[in-house]
This record gives structure tokens, C-alpha cells and sequence, in this order.
């Protein structure tokens, strides 16, 4: 008789692991079915089933009952004081997070958005999902206005300009770009810009508006700003460890955990509105799919400037979690 090789046994363990799995979870045997089956005991199926799901034979993947979702989002409504809460069911990969995420952002836009409305817009992945989302949406006379400047060719897409122009076409609207860059390369250029009568005009008008749509950013050296080269990842790292800072809203205004807004080298170069800025705004969405962002979501609710919160069950529940953790 020949020994088996390690790979062998190793083999066999696999394939027992499998259709032990397949017994209990697809096929519905119980425990004990299965230990008279294989000829073991039922503590060593037990064994085995957990063994499965750690090695990861068995994914087990929880779908949540839409009433599931309305009551999170009645929970961040009694914690936060928002008005909605959108909250999407968790996704296997972070674009299609984004898209469903997107998704009912846009439906949400399009039960809410009326003739006449002026409609503030940020940057980013998120807010330029819900732009490039396809779903049927009603022609309306609606003005979308640059809540921040424009930015460099390779973020085109996700470019406030691009996204302002992408959502008059799809509600047949019109966008006002504003004529700056989002970010300076020092204050005293920022000033410059800020005081320039067409830019002031574009941000009052954008500070007017009767909904405003921002993403919210976590603070990573490896994020979007620092890839751009708006900002260092030095400056980012530092800003995350000496001052508390763990996000930003609509690119601007950097925020610690508590919802306060912290003074940066990065706040004096961004040409836009603040947070301040959108606080008069009546109907505030901000929108974050990433599930890295739950810390800056925290924050950003903090801040008391948003109205509607976006994003996914995991981001979500984490959020509450966090809320009772760090007061």
C-alpha cells in the first residue's frame, strides 16, 4: 500500500469539507444526517461546517428585507436629526456599491427636484454617479450651479463642471460653471480668485440654492486629492494624526470626528463653498458609497449641515456603532 502525499490528504480534506457543505447548506440534511452519512461524528461535522466557512468553501451572504433598511435609516433619523437616510444594500465590489448607491440618490433627486429649483453641485466619484446614472427622469426648468471649481483634466468626469452639465442634460436644465480651479496653489492666489466678481457670483448663486448634492472624503494618503496632487500625502497623514481630521465636505472644509471643522494648510487653497455656506441651503444630500468612509460620515453627520445621508447598510450601521463609542 502506498502512503498518500501531503497534497493528497490535503485533497481528500477539501472535497469532505465540500460536500459536507453542500449536504447542509444547498441540500438542507441536518447534522445529524450528515455524521450517519460520512460514517462521523456530529461534533466533527460541526467542525467541519466551521472549518468551510473560514477557508472560505462556504460564503455565507445575508440579504436584507427592504424593512431592514427603513429601520436604519429611522435610527440615523432619531440619532442625527436628518431628514431621509438612502441606504443601500452591501454590494460584492466598491463600483457597484457606487452605482446602487447612485441609484437612489438619483430616484430620490428626481421625487424632489421641482421647476425653478436651483441645485448645488460638488465633485467626485460619488455625485458623478448619481449624474451618469440611467433611469427616466422628467424634463424640468432647473439650474445646477458649480459648488466648487474645476479640476485637472484628469478628473474630468468627476469634475463639478462636467457633473453640472451632465445632470442639465438629463433633466433638459441648464449649469453654471464656476471659473476657477477647485484648489490654489497658496492662499493669496485663493483670495485672488475669491474676490473675482464672476466667481463671486457663481458662489452666491450656488449659496442660494434650494438643494445642494456633495460628496463626503476620508482622510487617505492614497485618496483621490492626494492622486490629483491637490495635496501631498504628507500633508493629508498629518492632518489625519495631528489635528483629529478624518474627512471633507464637498472637497472643502475638513472636519474632525465631532463635526467640527479644523483649520488646515489644505483649507486655504480650496476655491468654493464651505460648510457654513451650505448650512441656509434647505435640503443638503450628501453621498457616500466607500466603506471606508464610515469615520467621515460620522463627522460629516455631526456637523449638522446635512439633511439627507446616502450610502450602504455596513457604512451605516457602522456609523451608529461609532456614534455610541466616540461621544
Amino acid at each position: 500500500m502506498v502512503d498518500k502525499t501531503h497534497k493528497e490528504m490535503a485533497d481528500d480534506v477539501r472535497d469532505l469539507l465540500t460536500e459536507v457543505s453542500v449536504a447542509y447548506y444547498q441540500d438542507g440534511a441536518t447534522q445529524e444526517e450528515i455524521s450517519k452519512k460520512f460514517t462521523i461524528s456530529r461534533a466533527k461535522v460541526g467542525r467541519l461546517l466551521r472549518q468551510a466557512r473560514e477557508e472560505g468553501v462556504v460564503e455565507i451572504t445575508v440579504k436584507y428585507h427592504p424593512v431592514f433598511s427603513a429601520k436604519i435609516e429611522q435610527r440615523l433619523i432619531e440619532r442625527f436629526g436628518v431628514k431621509r437616510a438612502l441606504i443601500a444594500l452591501d454590494q460584492p465590489d466598491e463600483e457597484k456599491q457606487r452605482r446602487l448607491v447612485a441609484s437612489l440618490v438619483s430616484k430620490y433627486l428626481v421625487s424632489s427636484i421641482k421647476n425653478g429649483h436651483v441645485v448645488t453641485i460638488g465633485q467626485g466619484r460619488n455625485v458623478s454617479a448619481v449624474a451618469h446614472h440611467v433611469g427616466v427622469i422628467p424634463q424640468r426648468d432647473v439650474k445646477f450651479v458649480c459648488g466648487i471649481g474645476g479640476i485637472h483634466p484628469r478628473g474630468g468626469m468627476f469634475n463639478a463642471d462636467h457633473i453640472c452639465r451632465q445632470f442639465a442634460k438629463s433633466y433638459g436644465g441648464t449649469s453654471e460653471t464656476l471659473y476657477a480651479p477647485a484648489y490654489a496653489e497658496n492662499y493669496t492666489q485663493k483670495q485672488a480668485f475669491m474676490e473675482n466678481s464672476t466667481v463671486k457670483q457663481t458662489l452666491d448663486l450656488a449659496r442660494k440654492a434650494d438643494m445642494a448634492l456633495v460628496g463626503v472624503g476620508d482622510m487617505s494618503e492614497n485618496s483621490y486629492m492626494v492622486d490629483l496632487g491637490w495635496f501631498t500625502a504628507q500633508e493629508v497623514v498629518e492632518s489625519r494624526s495631528s489635528q483629529g481630521i478624518v474627512g471633507d465636505f464637498a472637497g472643502y472644509d475638513f472636519f474632525d470626528v465631532h463635526g467640527a471643522c479644523v483649520e488646515t494648510v489644505m483649507s486655504d487653497r480650496v476655491i468654493g463653498l464651505s460648510v457654513e455656506d451650505f448650512r441656509p441651503i434647505s435640503e443638503v444630500v450628501a453621498v457616500a458609497a466607500e466603506n471606508s468612509k464610515p469615520l467621515a460620515l460620522l463627522g460629516a453627520l455631526r456637523t449638522g449641515v446635512v439633511d439627507v445621508i446616502a450610502t450602504s447598510v455596513s457604512n451605516a450601521l457602522t456609523v451608529l456603532n461609532l456614534d455610541e463609542q466616540l461621544k
